[in-house]
């Protein structure tokens, strides 16, 4: 990746949706996209809820063979890369092109240690009446087991 066009996003309390909406933005736009500390990030809705879609989700095979998929991601930065997958024109060669630019990580990695994220106001969740679960949490009751996280 080249280094003058790249945005660090810290994920920390925000919303996912609206820090992928703006991340599949900046990547169709040609910028090479890092997001960080994806674990920490938050879906909302009441958390019951959000953990009975997804295990629906994870229930749907095919028919004739159960054994050829879809297959989903448990862990939370494919999890998250997935979902912002679903924010961009797929089939079509530029957004290909633009998921080949978005990287997610879980905690933040040596080399970005030092550089400056960015903090997405708009996509802050402040509210702490309102129900939520972060993706570590969604991703835990999901099925994946992990000792760097938690």
């Amino acid at each position: 990746m080249s280094t003058e066009n790249i945005k660090i996003y810290d994920a920390e309390n925000m919303v996912v949706g609206r820090l992928g909406a703006k991340a599949a933005k900046a990547a169709l736009l040609g910028d090479n996209i890092v997001i960080v500390n994806i674990e920490k990030a938050i879906i909302t809705g009441r958390r019951r809820t959000v953990i009975e879609k997804f295990k629906e989700k994870f229930n749907v095979r095919t028919s004739y063979n159960p054994t050829r998929g879809p297959f989903h991601h448990r862990r939370p930065d494919k999890m998250v890369r997935r979902m912002i997958r679903g924010m961009l024109p797929w089939p079509t060669p530029r957004g290909k092109a633009a998921y080949k630019r978005i990287k997610v990580y879980i905690g933040v990695p040596e080399k970005y240690i030092d550089s400056e994220k960015i903090v997405l106001e708009g996509a802050k969740y402040t509210s702490l009446k309102q129900k939520f679960i972060t993706v570590a949490d969604l991703s835990h009751e999901l099925g994946w087991r992990s000792p760097e996280v938690k």
